[in-house]
């Protein structure tokens, strides 16, 4: 569309004139906060790098953030492989199989909804009250990743039961007119389009992992070390850095690992992206 005709629209509609400057405004507003905050990180930490911060110990003299990278992966997979098959499981029956105005899951989508609001630090008080002591199993990574799995299985059941319900009815009526069972065209018709929009879900679950650390701190706790089973205390990335920063002796080591953090975000985001554009052309 031409300026001059542009123009004459937004002469006819001056209110559309003020929805398109103030929806730019806000894209430079929000592009210019995440650039700030990028490379402040950036500029304070990367002088700050060294391979003693790669050491596989941790110890006073060389503050390696290695251990705490591992643990934060491993936390990853372990929250992911619980929560899921639990998520997708749960949003393809209220999907596909509830019956539609059934109480029940108004319920749990209710449920889901509230949960997906609750502050962190109640998640890691009532995982350090049920995990840690009414289980008896101590600070260890299996509390921490119990306790996130509950963070994020709200947010994988709506997001999955968002991208089910964006597939057309006619995907459905089109698979049992060709006389296909229920699983077959869950499975083989209606997943692979909400592929895409699951994986959006599960990408943002890693997020709220990678970087949380109030539930962590009162459950996996924040010894740095890798655990040796799921029994073992471990802290990830996020608490590493905010350990060393209320401490206030390792400021240099701290922006370090908020650069390593961001560059683990990151990779994590790209490669769920790459796995999602695989699935959808496959």
């Amino acid at each position: 569309m031409r300026f001059r005709e542009r123009m004459e629209i937004y002469k006819c509609n001056p209110g559309s004139l003020i929805l398109r400057i103030l929806m730019v405004l806000a894209s430079f507003f929000t592009v210019g906060i995440t650039v700030c905050i990028v490379g402040y990180i950036l500029i304070k930490g990367i002088p700050n790098l060294t391979l003693d911060q790669f050491s596989w110990v941790y110890n006073t003299e060389n503050v390696s953030m290695m251990p705490a990278i591992i643990n934060t992966i491993l936390m990853v997979l372990l929250v992911l492989l619980l929560v899921v098959p639990i998520g997708v499981g749960g949003a393809i029956y209220l999907v596909e199989y509830a019956t539609r105005g059934n109480k029940l899951v108004k319920v749990i989508r209710l449920t889901a909804e509230t949960l997906s609001g609750i502050p962190s630090i109640v998640y890691g008080l009532f995982g350090y009250l049920f995990f840690v002591i009414a289980c008896g199993w101590g600070n260890s990574f299996l509390a921490g990743a119990l306790t996130l799995a509950m963070m994020v299985l709200p947010l994988i059941l709506r997001t999955t039961e968002e991208a089910l319900k964006s597939v057309p009815d006619y995907f459905r009526e089109g698979s049992f007119g060709l006389g296909a069972g229920k699983l077959r065209t869950i499975f083989r018709i209606i997943l692979p389009p909400a592929v895409p929009g699951i994986l959006s879900g599960v990408i943002l679950g890693i997020g709220r992992v990678v970087g949380e650390t109030a539930a962590l701190m009162y459950t996996a706790g924040t010894i740095a070390k890798i655990p040796g089973s799921l029994m073992d205390s471990g802290r990830t990335l996020a608490v590493h850095m905010y350990a060393l920063l209320s401490e206030g002796l390792y400021m240099e080591q701290a922006y370090a690992a908020a650069v390593i953090l961001l560059i683990v975000v990151l990779l994590i985001n790209g490669c769920s992206s790459w796995i999602a554009k695989k699935l959808t052309r496959g």
